[in-house]
């Protein structure tokens, strides 16, 4: 048996370093299961977040991104808006990003502390130059969403 050798050739962008164009395309059928509220929240312009229902849970504070169990005690959660005004906790910034990324290079990549919820925010500074301990508020893209957590990005406040 003899198989043939594949007839699709990439381009070639630049030949030393060898650079090839390979573009990609593939569909990827994703659910949010329980967290799909999160993300129609952020057409409403508001962050939805999670807080454990149960009265023995000592913790009260809000789950960010949303859980649909409570973590600690796997109690059922309830929804609740979380503030939309923060601190900027850490940065970094991607360089050469990935096929997959779908933010501009150098785009300020954020960690976000907003009070009264156990968890950091990741996100992205759409504004500004990121520093530590910044205040920000919540932007969101209700214009062309892309129903992922891209709709949600900070500015400075």
């Amino acid at each position: 048996m003899s198989i043939e050798w594949p007839s699709a050739t990439l381009e070639v962008v630049q030949q030393r370093p060898l650079t090839v164009k390979n573009p990609k395309t593939w569909p990827h059928i994703h659910s949010y299961g329980g967290w799909g509220r999160f993300f129609a929240g952020l057409q409403e312009r508001k962050i939805l977040a999670t807080r454990c229902a149960n009265p023995r849970c000592e913790e009260k504070r809000l789950w960010l991104p949303p859980r649909c169990e409570c973590p600690d005690c796997w109690h059922a959660m309830d929804w609740v808006e979380a503030p939309q005004r923060g601190r900027l906790y850490t940065w970094s910034i991607v360089k050469y990003p990935g096929e997959l990324f779908k933010l501009p290079p150098d785009t300020p990549l954020i960690s976000v502390e907003l009070d009264g919820v156990c968890t950091k925010v990741m996100s992205w500074l759409k504004e500004g130059k990121p520093e530590i301990g910044m205040p920000v508020r919540a932007v969101f893209n209700t214009q062309r969403p892309t129903h992922t957590i891209l709709d949600l990005a900070w500015v400075p406040a």
